[in-house]
């Protein structure tokens, strides 16, 4: 019997099997000798509807899940491929130029207090991870060290005082012979970093910079290790990580990212990429979680990068941000794959039953995994199930506190997000030749990272006449397109009949905001933008995914955008990628001079219009009205707003630097323009093409010549 991710799972392959069917079906229909589209019959996706964006994206994430591990089939093919998919790893989790370590800016460890206990010490102490960003933590050293000891590095879960309420598992560490160091998170009771940027503040342009406090999480665990493997007490050779929640999350990144970790146990940290997006378990995640995800990754891709050291996975039964079924379906592949490695034993797990969190069977398990593969002690779990409960009394959040006379001036934890990501610049650029090469490097890196989800092998364009009519001087023939598998998407264009030819075509991009139009195809928002344009010019209008037949309610952008962002792609990526598909349709429309196709689009709409020209090449004019001023701006806490993000694009380029990069097109600005474009103003006046940059108060004032 199917559960429902199964039933979900089965409509969509059967959705997304019928769309590949009529996608073969169609085709363009050859113009009638008096310049319209020949009648006939309806071709079936000219009818058929587009899958929604929620299911798709649960559709994007299902496949991302399912080819995880697929290019390990043997051990050598993972020591091939795993230098260059850990450079991806750290690129998607913004630490590409981290040094190596013995390169690295010096750590700084400053110890604030020393408690003292029977069996142990606890050195209450900071580090600086980067210049200026102090992490926070509490060293467990036991007292009773002949030598080097292995040791743990413990990474908290969310909660309001770490240090307090975690304490039992490096006591209980040190009570085993292991040094211990707890690092509380970025949002911790004395980081008070932020989490919760797109989850909570609206603040979808992390994606835009390429940045994840996750990035910030792993860099503080690597810099934790460089802690510990300078101290006197610790066999670098020894070294763990472990921790619950967000702690269990980084317990996976953190040994994906460096092999000086030796044995790992994430706990209620593990789940599919499916499930976060098809279970709605995304809802409950702050971004912390999750990385950049360019590369298109599920976690057990981490799990191969970790492989074949050992790796205990603990979870609940009852976990509600985690499901027991998502658990199982990264266990199971990472299984097979330990299995190849000929290290199938270093691969266990342990579901305890329960909420989310601790409980005697996984704490007890952790315990006897750390002490069979850093100390060489077998020991049965159940034997330490008592001696590892939690104590009656602890210590108080004064006695473990760090910060005695408050934090370290000049701190970047609170404001981490705004210089983590190094951002591009505006290049200095004096000729065409230097504009060319500029722009070759940036769409590179924009199609490596922004645009990787773009389909590899686009399914046909199915583009299809449906309907033409006359109005007025004007002869109106409505189209349909199919951008992506799933997806059939409709565009009108309009051709003024006092002109046998037009000189060219203005594609308009619809709005999200405009919703239907209620006199069809004759009126909208979209059009009424366009109507000014003087004949000659054929205007046309093409409905992006989330227009017209596929908009999608305003109570679920905010789910969408995270969702998409974790599948590797943005809303705007997505409209770009149809925008570059409507053009194609566009160009084979009859009466069409495909050299003179021009875009046009009004406030979040001119994004797209700007990155479509750019990956086009051919676009000869772009009419924009209302541009942003910068990708680097916060929308709303509910999703709503200009959804203008896309994955780490700000690392390569902003709007005002696309828009230079356009020369030697036109560019028409209607109405105000931000002072930001004054970049692409001046590169375009230094190139000698000024009369190609042009401001006017309205359509009306464009010269079609």
């Amino acid at each position: 019997m199917l559960d429902r991710r199964g039933i979900l799972r089965a409509c969509l392959a059967a959705k997304f099997g019928l769309h590949k069917g009529l996608a073969n079906a169609g085709g363009f229909r050859s113009p009638s000798p008096a310049g319209g589209i020949e009648s006939g019959s309806v071709s079936p996706s000219s009818v058929a509807g587009s899958i929604s964006l929620r299911a798709y994206l649960t559709h994007q994430a299902m496949r991302i899940t399912d080819k995880a591990l697929a290019d390990f089939p043997d051990a050598a093919a993972l020591r091939r491929s795993a230098p260059a998919r850990r450079r991806q790893f750290m690129e998607m989790m913004g630490l590409a130029d981290l040094p190596p370590q013995g390169q690295r800016p010096p750590l700084n460890v400053t110890v604030t207090g020393v408690v003292k206990r029977e069996k142990y010490r606890i050195e209450k102490l900071y580090y600086e991870s980067i210049p200026k960003l102090f992490v926070v933590g509490n060293l467990y050293v036991p007292n009773s060290l002949a030598s080097r000891a292995p040791a743990v590095l413990y990474v908290s879960g969310h909660t309001n005082n770490q240090k307090v309420d975690y304490q039992s598992e490096p006591r209980h560490f040190a009570e085993l012979g292991f040094v211990c160091l707890l690092i509380e998170t970025l949002e911790g009771a004395e980081m008070h970093g932020d989490h919760h940027g797109p989850y909570r503040q609206g603040a979808f342009h992390w994606y835009s910079r390429g940045y994840t406090p996750a990035g910030v999480e792993l860099l503080n665990g690597i810099r934790g290790l460089d802690v510990l493997v300078q101290r006197p007490e610790v066999d670098a050779t020894r070294l763990g990580v472990t921790g619950v929640s967000g702690g269990g999350a980084y317990s996976w990144s953190i040994p994906a990212a460096d092999e000086r970790v030796k044995i790992a146990s994430p706990v209620c940290g593990t789940g599919t990429l499916a499930s976060h997006v098809a279970d709605h378990t995304i809802d409950s995640h702050c971004d912390c979680l999750w990385w950049i995800n360019s590369g298109q990754w599920d976690l057990a891709d981490l799990g191969a990068l970790i492989a074949p050291r050992p790796l205990l996975i603990a979870s609940s039964n009852r976990d509600e941000f985690f499901t027991v079924a998502s658990v199982q379906a990264v266990y199971g592949p990472l299984k097979q794959l330990y299995a190849r490695l000929g290290a199938a034993e270093n691969l266990s797990q342990v579901v305890a039953p329960g909420a989310h969190g601790y409980h005697p069977p996984s704490r007890a398990a952790i315990y006897a995994w750390f002490l069979q593969h850093l100390q060489g002690k077998r020991v049965p779990a159940e034997s330490l199930r008592e001696s590892t409960a939690p104590a009656a009394s602890e210590e108080d959040p004064l006695t473990l506190q760090v910060y005695e006379n408050g934090p370290p001036a000049g701190r970047r934890a609170p404001s981490i997000q705004e210089s983590f990501i190094k951002l591009a610049v505006p290049p200095q650029i004096s000729g065409v030749g230097e504009l060319k090469e500029h722009r070759e490097s940036v769409i590179a890196g924009l199609r490596r990272t922004s645009f990787a989800a773009f389909p590899a092998t686009p399914p046909p364009l199915n583009f299809h006449v449906d309907h033409e009519f006359e109005a007025g001087n004007t002869r109106t023939s409505v189209f349909g397109f199919t951008p992506e598998e799933g997806w059939n998407l409709r565009g009108a264009l309009h051709h003024p009949l006092s002109a046998a030819r037009p000189d060219g075509v203005v594609l308009g991009l619809r709005s999200p905001r405009e919703g239907f139009a209620r006199e069809g195809w004759l009126g909208g928002a979209t059009l009424e933008f366009l109507r000014p344009l003087p004949a000659p010019l054929a205007k046309a209008i093409v409905e992006l995914r989330g227009t017209g037949d596929t908009v999608w309610g305003a109570d679920l952008q905010w789910y969408l955008r995270r969702a998409a962002a974790w599948t590797g792609r943005t809303l705007a990526s997505m409209w770009v990628y149809d925008a570059l598909r409507a053009l194609a349709c566009v160009r084979q429309l009859p009466n069409v001079d495909s050299r003179r196709i021009s875009l046009a689009a009004q406030g979040e709409m001119a994004v797209v219009a700007l990155y479509a020209a750019l990956l086009d090449g051919n676009v000869e004019a772009l009419y924009l009205a209302d541009p942003p001023a910068t990708q680097d701006v916060a929308s709303q806490p509910d999703g709503g707003g200009d959804a203008i993000e896309m994955l780490g694009c700000l690392r390569f380029t902003d709007l005002p630097q696309v828009a230079g990069m356009l020369y030697p097109a036109k560019l028409i600005f209607i109405g105000d323009r931000p002072r930001t474009y004054d970049w692409a103003k001046d590169l375009y006046t230094r190139l000698g093409g000024a009369h190609r940059f042009q401001q006017v108060s309205s359509m009306r004032e464009i010269n079609p010549e």
